[in-house]
C-alpha cells in the first residue's frame, strides 16, 4: 500500500523503486499496489490529479526495475468532499533474470464426469489433443521438473498471461514453445486422472509436484457426488489453498446450481474444513478473491460457470492472472530447515551504522548477532562477519525466515569486498565455489551456431555473469529444442552455485534454460 506518489525527490524515488524490487522478490515477480490507502488500511483516496501523478511515479518506478503495471480496478471512497476521492490497485508483474516466467502450479481434481477436461479444453484452447500436447511439452519436462513414468495418470496443461494480463494460449495455434516464449506468467495445471482406484497412488503423484494451489471442479447437475468428498479430503490432504468451480450451469436452472452452491457451503463451513466460501459474481469480487485468498488459506473462492456458453468464463481468468506465486508451505518449512544462506542484492554505507546489505535469505533461518561468511571473493575466498541488526519493511526484527527480504547492518565491515550475486553463508555449509560448471540445457533459441568459445551471460540465482561454452558432452553444435550438457566457464571469477540450481542464459537472440549438474 502507497498513500500518494506525487513527485517524489530523487532520494525517495530510489528508496520506492529498492522497495519495489524487494516487493517484487518477496512476491516471487508479482506485487499488488493499492495507491490512497495509508499504511494502517485507512482508505483515504485521491483527487484525479493526485492519482495521476501517482499512477506517472509507479510507472516511472516499474520501468526503472524492469516491471509491467496493469490497473486491476479503481474505486470510489465515499468522503463529505466536493472533490470525487478514488483508490486504484494497480499489480507490478516482473519475471525474475533467471527464470523465463513466472510459474504457477495448479492441481485439477473432480469427478470424471465434472467437466474438467472441458474446462481445462476451453481455458488453454487446447485444440492439441493430449497425444500431440504432451509431444510439444516435452521440451518443458525439465521445466516442471516432471518425473517420468507417471504421465499415465497425470496430465498436464498450460495457459499464459502477457504482463498485459491477456490470455497468451493455443488459440492463434501456437506451439507450446511460443506460448512459453510470450507469456510472462505461466500456469501449469497438474490434471489428475479421475479413475479412482487411482486415487492413492495420485496423491502421492501430486504432492511431488509441489503444487501452488489446488483447483475443485463440480459439476452443477450432479452436485456433491461420492468422490467430491475425497477429493475435497485431498485438497485439504495437500496443504495447499484451493477454489472450487462449479461447471456445467448452463445444463440446469439457477435454483440447482444454488443448491449446489449452499452444499458446499456447508461441507465447507464444518469442523473438519473450517473454510470460509466466497462466491464471484464480478470482476470485482474475483480481484478480492485472489488477493484474499493469498493472505488467509482457509478463504475458499467459489465460481460458477459453462465451458459451453462461456458464462462467467472471464471472472476465473482474472482471478488466476492475480493470483500471485505464493511460497509453498510446505518448501518454507523444508527450506527453514536447511543452513542459512542470505543472497546480497543491495550494498550501501549508512552513517553511524557501517555497511549496509539487502537482499534475500533463501534458506535457512538468520539471527540478529549471527556469525557468518561472506564471498565469493574474486581469488574464492569466504570472509568472517557478523550481523549487527536486522531490519524489515524499515522495523527492527530479531529473526529472518527462509524467502523473506531485509537489510541486515554488518557493522565495520569493509564495503569494497562485497558485490552484488554474493552469499552471506553459515560457516558449517563449507560453501562450493566454482569457475567451471557443468548443466543439463535445452536451447530455446539461437541464432548464430552453439558450440564451443561461443560466449553467454548465465543467470543463477542472483548469480550474473559472462561464462564460456568449454564443451559440448557428445556433440559439436546444438540446434533449437535440442537437449546437451553443456560445460560452461565463468569468464571474471568463481561463483557460489549449487548442483541442481536452475538456470537461463542468453546472447543476443539466443536462450536457453537447464540446471547445474555438475562443479
Amino acid at each position: 500500500t502507497q498513500l500518494k506518489l506525487v513527485n517524489p525527490s530523487q532520494y525517495r524515488f530510489e528508496h520506492l523503486v529498492t522497495q519495489m524490487k524487494w516487493r517484487l522478490q518477496e512476491g516471487r515477480g508479482e506485487a499488488v499496489y493499492q495507491i490512497g490507502v495509508e499504511d494502517n488500511g485507512l482508505l483515504v483516496g485521491l483527487s484525479e490529479e493526485e492519482m495521476r501523478a501517482s499512477l506517472k511515479t509507479l510507472r516511472r518506478m516499474a520501468e526503472k526495475v524492469g516491471a509491467d503495471i496493469t490497473v486491476l480496478r479503481e474505486r470510489e471512497v465515499d468522503y463529505d468532499s466536493d472533490v470525487p476521492r478514488k483508490i486504484t490497485e494497480v499489480l507490478v508483474r516482473k519475471v525474475p533474470d533467471n527464470q523465463q516466467f513466472l510459474d504457477l502450479r495448479v492441481a485439477v481434481l473432480g469427478n470424471v464426469d465434472s467437466g474438467k477436461s472441458t474446462l481445462l479444453g476451453v481455458l488453454t484452447q487446447g485444440e492439441l489433443d493430449n497425444g500431440r500436447g504432451r509431444a510439444r511439452l516435452n521440451l518443458f519436462r525439465h521445466l516442471h521438473e516432471i518425473q517420468s513414468g507417471r504421465t499415465s495418470s497425470i496430465s498436464f496443461e498450460i495457459l499464459g498471461f502477457n504482463s498485459k494480463g491477456e490470455v497468451v494460449n493455443y488459440s492463434d495455434s501456437r506451439t507450446a514453445e511460443e506460448i512459453c516464449e510470450s507469456s510472462s506468467k505461466m500456469i501449469t495445471f497438474i490434471d489428475l486422472a479421475g479413475h479412482h482406484k487411482y486415487l492413492k497412488t495420485t496423491i502421492f503423484g501430486l504432492t511431488s509436484y509441489c503444487p501452488d494451489f489446488a483447483m475443485l471442479v463440480v459439476s452443477a447437475n450432479t452436485g456433491i457426488a461420492g468422490t467430491t468428498r475425497e477429493h475435497l479430503g485431498l485438497a485439504m490432504a495437500l496443504k495447499v489453498p484451493f477454489f472450487i468451480v462449479i461447471s456445467k450451469v448452463d445444463l440446469c436452472s439457477k435454483a440447482t446450481v444454488e443448491r449446489t452452491v449452499k452444499q458446499l457451503e456447508r461441507i465447507l463451513k464444518q469442523p473438519g474444513c473450517n473454510k470460509l466460501p466466497l462466491l464471484v459474481n464480478s470482476d470485482d469480487d474475483a480481484v478480492t478473491a485472489a488477493q484474499q485468498f493469498a493472505q488467509s488459506p482457509n478463504i475458499t473462492p467459489i465460481f460458477t460457470l459453462s465451458s459451453v456458453s462461456g458464462e462467467n468464463l472471464d471472472l476465473l481468468k482474472v482471478f488466476l492472472n492475480i493470483l500471485p506465486p505464493l511460497t509453498n508451505s510446505k518448501e518454507q518449512e523444508e527450506l527453514m530447515q536447511q543452513l542459512t544462506e542470505f543472497q546480497v542484492d543491495e550494498i550501501y554505507t549508512v552513517p553511524e551504522v557501517g555497511t549496509v546489505v539487502g537482499g534475500t535469505l533463501s534458506s535457512g533461518i538468520c539471527r540478529e548477532g549471527e556469525n557468518l561468511v561472506v564471498g565469493p571473493t574474486d581469488d574464492g575466498k569466504f570472509l568472517r562477519l557478523k550481523v549487527c541488526s536486522i531490519q524489515r519493511n524499515r522495523s527492527a526484527c530479531r529473526v529472518l525466515r527462509a524467502g523473506q527480504a531485509a537489510t541486515l547492518a554488518l557493522g565495520p565491515f569493509d564495503r569494497s569486498l562485497l558485490r552484488k550475486g554474493m552469499v552471506m553463508v553459515s560457516p558449517e555449509m563449507n560453501p562450493t565455489i566454482c569457475s567451471v560448471f557443468e548443466a543439463e540445457i535445452v536451447l530455446l533459441f539461437h541464432a548464430t551456431t552453439f558450440r564451443k568459445g561461443f560466449q553467454v551471460t548465465v543467470h543463477v540465482g542472483n548469480v550474473r555473469q559472462t561464462a564460456i561454452v568449454e564443451k559440448i558432452h557428445g556433440k559439436d553444435k546444438l540446434r533449437t529444442g535440442e537437449k546437451a550438457v553443456v560445460c560452461f566457464r565463468f569468464i571474471k571469477h568463481p561463483e557460489y552455485l549449487k548442483i541442481g540450481a536452475k538456470l537461463l542464459f542468453r546472447e543476443g537472440v539466443t536462450k536457453g534454460i537447464g540446471h547445474v549438474t555438475d562443479l
